[in-house]
């Protein structure tokens, strides 16, 4: 019985990434039709208002007033540094691909390290090193493929790996806070509250939510697939499967990520990649799995949101 949960419970993570790699392109879609920071907002309102039922089936104990306010503060940090990660990544979405933005997002996996020991004095392994190095080498393979300057989606999609890089780090920090689905939840509006914000200040919104545009194909597709799927359903998913597998599978079946992003671009929109791009993408994931696998101390309790 514990066997059949293990493998169910993997199969669901490996689902989750499957559905993270083609929010890429579904997103992309959405954009050419309504803002970014507006898109981000009504996605995260969703999910939020989706998860919320579940703290009525929690059984947990009531905590005292100083470690609510302290696990309220962590999810709002949390969310800040979720909101830069998927705002500079939707951003992004307007002037690179989706396999680009996926495998660039997917350097996440190798600055955790890097950033851990710069902020956290927590010391890499020597591997973790090497992964680094074929990471950085497929970056500029894949960045400079036919080109010869960084797009400017390419810098925003960089930014926002490093956004979710702070965010693994400190949700290592605060996961011991209190429930891992509250953290979740104050974490998924306090990203759409700074989206709605950001949208209000640089963005016409109102223009945005007009029927004729949120409830065109392609955005309420996006709209729907992100918020329920990608983020109320995958965190769920995530935070429940993650009792029966272990940290070390489940950071390995999320490296999958950029892959699906680049699989779903070619099968989606015929996106092709050039054969030092393509390199470049192998090296990327190799970086990611070298890096993963001695460092997964930094991700043990991380149940709480992750980058899409």
């Amino acid at each position: 019985m514990q066997m059949n949960k293990k493998l169910i419970s993997e199969a669901s993570l490996f689902f989750v990434t499957f559905i993270w790699g083609t929010t890429f392109v579904i997103v992309q879609n959405a954009l050419s039709v309504i803002p970014p920071m507006t898109f981000n907002f009504i996605r995260f309102l969703l999910a939020g208002i989706l998860l919320l039922p579940f703290l009525y089936f929690t059984k947990k104990r009531t905590q005292a007033k100083r470690m609510r306010l302290k696990l309220f503060a962590s999810g709002i940090i949390l969310g800040i540094f979720l909101f830069l990660g998927y705002s500079l990544q939707t951003i992004g979405l307007q002037y690179t691909t989706p396999s680009k933005a996926g495998f660039i997002t997917g350097l996440s996996v190798v600055l955790v390290p890097l950033l851990s020991f710069a902020f956290l004095k927590r010391r890499a392994a020597p591997i973790v090193l090497v992964g680094a190095a074929f990471s950085a080498i497929g970056l500029y393979l894949l960045t400079f493929a036919g080109s010869h300057a960084i797009n400017k989606g390419d810098v925003y999609v960089f930014l926002c790996a490093i956004g979710f890089t702070f965010h693994i780090l400190y949700t290592h920090t605060f996961s011991k806070n209190g429930s891992l689905l509250s953290l979740t939840i104050i974490q998924i509006f306090t990203v759409s509250i700074l989206s709605g914000m950001a949208s209000l200040a640089v963005e016409n919104p109102f223009h945005a939510i007009k029927p004729d545009i949120i409830f065109s194909r392609n955005v309420l597709f996006a709209i729907m697939v992100t918020s329920v799927f990608a983020t109320s359903a995958a965190y769920l998913i995530q935070t429940i499967s993650q009792t029966y597998t272990s940290p070390a599978k489940t950071a390995i079946i999320f490296t999958m990520e950029p892959v699906f992003a680049a699989l779903t671009s070619y099968f989606w929109i015929h996106e092709r990649l050039s054969g030092s791009a393509a390199m470049g993408c192998f090296f990327i994931l190799s970086g990611m799995v070298l890096a993963e696998n001695p460092f997964i101390r930094i991700m043990k309790k991380k149940k709480a949101v992750r980058c899409t």
